[in-house]
């Protein structure tokens, strides 16, 4: 008995990754669709002749571009994972992935994976990072993406969410130049995030839960916004990079750990607040929220 899996991937000049991440999958994926936003390189070439169905959809952001995909590619399968281009499912998690799948009760709506992060070559196993709980498989029709800027999440419905025991890397092959401008990008879109908490400027999507997705992922959404977001940011930043290297053991993860977690888990964390102050200075001129949203999508040049 073999249930189907349709792979949804969202994709923009990627063409160094999207064919290892199809034939990653191919072992268990009946269908693969790729969701481009006009990819000037051939990423859709590439896509295409490793067997995906390719959808082109001007880019918004992440949350809205993948709600498209589910919403427009002519899904048939009976469970849907999603994957980043960036993204390589293992050997051994296909083959638990193929085994498993068919086995699970009605009762069961979406899997959880365990994520490991790959950086200059080196798995980064300490400073919490490993594992990393997603809900990335869910039964076609009880799932949707969080709507989001920033941090999106799968949410299910209808069931319960298990565990798979195999983990799946995230391993991105672009160098540290590409790496600091898309941090610095989402540090934009989490910043409009928070602003957005505190000022009301756009509807936000609240249904994170650990019914609905993975019970590390909604404590971590808990502890962000209810705890380390009202902290000044200066002390948040450092106490948090103090907290993975040292209390989480990163320091175990050598040299290539030491500029991640002082990268993603300091830097980034700190260019947060900076965008957060920054926004806010020139959204104290504006009276109403509404005034407040259209500053703000001018400062970020986001379709707020």
């Amino acid at each position: 008995m073999k249930t189907r899996v349709a792979v949804l991937i969202l994709t923009h000049n990627e063409a160094q990754h999207i064919g290892r991440a199809i034939e990653a999958v191919s072992s268990f994926a009946s269908e693969v669709f790729v969701v481009d936003s006009f990819s000037t390189d051939n990423t859709v070439e590439i896509a295409r002749s490793k067997g995906a169905t390719v959808l082109t959809n001007p880019w918004t952001n992440y949350s809205k571009q993948f709600q498209w995909g589910l919403d427009n590619a002519p899904i048939s399968s009976d469970w849907i994972m999603r994957l980043d281009a960036d993204e390589v499912i293992e050997p051994e998690l296909a083959r638990e992935i193929a085994e498993k799948l068919p086995t699970l009760g009605s009762d069961v709506a979406g899997i959880n994976l365990k994520r490991k992060h790959i950086f200059l070559g080196r798995w980064i196993r300490h400073g919490g990072r490993y594992p990393l709980i997603l809900t990335r498989i869910w039964r076609k029709g009880q799932g949707r993406i969080e709507d989001r800027w920033m941090d999106e999440h799968i949410i299910v419905w209808g069931g319960r969410t298990v565990l798979f025991d195999n983990p799946f890397s995230d391993h991105n092959l672009n160098d540290l130049g590409f790496f600091t401008d898309k941090h610095n990008k989402y540090a934009t879109r989490e910043a409009v995030d928070v602003l957005n908490r505190r000022y009301g400027l756009f509807a936000e999507d609240q249904n994170l839960t650990s019914d609905g997705s993975s019970l590390q992922a909604s404590m971590k959404r808990f502890i962000k916004e209810r705890i380390y977001n009202r902290v000044p940011f200066p002390v948040s930043t450092l106490g948090y990079f103090l907290f993975r290297y040292i209390g989480q053991l990163g320091f175990l993860d050598g040299r290539e750990g030491l500029a991640y977690h002082f990268l993603q888990g300091y830097w980034y964390r700190f260019l947060v607040g900076s965008k957060v102050m920054e926004f806010d200075r020139v959204l104290q001129g504006s009276a109403t929220a509404e005034e407040k949203r259209l500053e703000l999508a001018k400062l970020t040049n986001l379709k707020l």
